[in-house]
């Protein structure tokens, strides 16, 4: 959620007038196994991602990187015919998960790479998206710097680090000499910024001249978009007028409500609202959707129907404002004590420097706003998706309260309480962002010929998705004991075994270690 902490800062951040603060690279190390000649994932029941109920046990060959073979294995319970099933072959890896399911590689479509003021390292970031079964994550800012971002993503894509694989969008005007403020500067921004090898654009906003020269020329290369419609532009560009210009998707759902109102152009602020004051900020971005048109009005259904009639894609990052609709839930969430790191639980803490701290005055009557906000919010993405929309999984994680890989498990079960399917979540978070960073012939689904982006995990997320979560779902047995259940156990990126729990261990192993260092305790704030 690195967005606008204060509109001028991100402007002069965007135009290169002030360097950009880096954190510490992941370190080159070899935690997983493999490419093998073959790896035979035996006996598992398979999601694969594209909506297909779950089908097994199945056997998926991979050789190399790519998946060559899945096949069916007969009924479960039954005796598996070893006539039916794949012969290994020298050389190669059996991997004997039976019983367990089986799930494409995670996308999150809105990953930034950690940062300075949070104090969390690429290593640290990197290890909980790979604990989390996430191997693919869209950086939206490159904030670290694109030179930077790109270096991450050459060695990741070599497999030289422990990282998933990582998509570039720029912030528009990054690096830049001079502010942008005509049609001929955007266009040449855009071009250079291609050639030197983004993946994308993020926009937050500018003038509509601007912006429309920005993101056609942006789509004559070929290059994708997205955007973060700040509150000081949305006035007069909103998502509508980026989706027509040709920008393929859109972050969080500011300028989703102003295209929807009907009474009105401009959000109803109070006199006395400042948009430096964060908590002004987000307590009147709670009130925003209640003042757009209804669910399912004429005005409402017709936003919606030209959104999809240019095949925009919503990526919703529920999970980042879910502390404003319950402060205490997501502060006291039981990850932090053991994987938060003590310099992330400090900006997390109410600020008035810490962009998305802003816990100034936040008590029930805000906490009331959200949940309708939410109920509305949710409406309309449900609604979208019902009608063949393309809604994606993004976390935004590092802000408010939500801390890598966990927070994109929750954006998973806010989906489900948007009316969700869980077999339609899992599509949002795998095949839904392949096709929206234009991978889906290579990533998003367990299909013959795609690259070998697995998870395997010994619970059915179908049934409870709280078992993606590193921590596990709790469960009482029969002998009335409180046991852990799931959390991922391998995530396989390229073709490569990493042990998700053992990458989640170092993770609390950076946290234990800082936490000797300088004598820290969690504490929640003002006690």
């Amino acid at each position: 959620m690195r967005k606008l902490f204060i509109p001028l800062l991100v402007a002069f951040l965007a135009t290169g007038f002030i360097s950009r603060a880096q954190i510490p690279k992941a370190p080159e190390a070899k935690d997983g196994t493999g490419p093998y000649t073959q790896l035979i994932i035996r006996g598992v029941i398979l999601v694969n991602g594209t909506g297909a109920p779950p089908i097994g046990p199945v056997d998926i060959v991979v050789e190399q990187n790519r998946i060559v073979q899945i096949s069916v294995l007969g009924s479960p319970g039954q005796t598996i015919s070893p006539a039916r099933r794949p012969q290994l072959k020298e050389g190669g890896k059996e991997l004997n998960c039976e019983g367990m399911y089986a799930l494409p590689g995670l996308i999150d479509m809105h990953g930034h790479i950690g940062g300075t003021a949070q104090g969390t390292p690429a290593e640290y970031v990197f290890k909980l998206w790979m604990a989390h079964g996430i191997t693919t994550i869209r950086d939206p800012s490159a904030n670290n710097g694109l030179d930077w971002v790109l270096d991450e993503k050459r060695k990741s894509a070599a497999n030289v680090i422990t990282a998933p694989r990582i998509f570039a969008y720029t912030v528009f005007g990054q690096g830049s000499k001079e502010p942008i403020s005509n049609a001929a500067q955007a266009r040449a921004w855009v071009q250079e910024n291609a050639k030197k090898g983004a993946d994308g654009v993020k926009f937050f906003g500018a003038s509509p001249e601007v912006m429309d020269a920005a993101i056609r020329e942006n789509k004559k290369l070929g290059l994708r978009s997205c955007a973060h419609h700040s509150q000081t532009d949305v006035a007069r560009w909103n998502a509508l007028n980026s989706a027509r210009a040709g920008m393929t998707s859109m972050e969080h759902w500011y300028g989703l409500p102003e295209a929807l109102f009907t009474g009105k152009t401009i959000q109803d602020f109070p006199a006395d609202y400042n948009y430096s004051n964060e908590q002004d900020r987000f307590e009147e971005a709670g009130k925003l959707w209640k003042q757009a048109a209804e669910p399912y009005s004429e005005h409402w259904n017709k936003v919606m129907n030209e959104l999809l009639s240019l095949d925009f894609t919503i990526d919703p990052t529920f999970n980042i404002y879910d502390a404003n609709r319950d402060l205490q839930r997501a502060r006291r969430a039981e990850w932090h004590e053991l994987y938060t790191l003590p310099s992330l639980w400090k900006f997390y803490e109410p600020s008035l420097q810490s962009h998305g701290s802003y816990w100034h005055n936040w008590g029930t009557e805000q906490e009331v706003e959200w949940k309708n906000n939410y109920r509305l919010w949710m409406a309309f993405i449900n609604e979208y998706k019902n009608r063949g929309g393309r809604v994606t999984a993004g976390s935004d994680n590092g802000f408010i309260y939500q801390t890598y890989g966990f927070g994109y498990i929750r954006e998973l079960e806010l989906l489900r309480e948007a009316g969700f399917h869980p077999l339609e979540v899992i599509r949002s978070a795998t095949l839904n962002g392949a096709q929206a960073l234009g991978m889906d012939k290579e990533i998003g689904s367990v299909e013959v010929g795609k690259l070998a982006d697995i998870i395997i995990i010994n619970a059915n997320p179908l049934k409870n998705l709280q078992v993606l979560y590193g921590t596990g779902a709790i469960e009482l047995t029969k002998e009335n004991k409180v046991v852990r259940t799931g959390g991922v156990l391998y995530t396989i990126k390229d073709g490569i075994i990493y042990d998700a729990k053992k990458l989640l261990s170092d993770v609390k192993k950076m946290v234990d270690d800082e936490k000797a260092k300088t004598g820290w305790q969690l504490k929640q704030p003002g006690m």
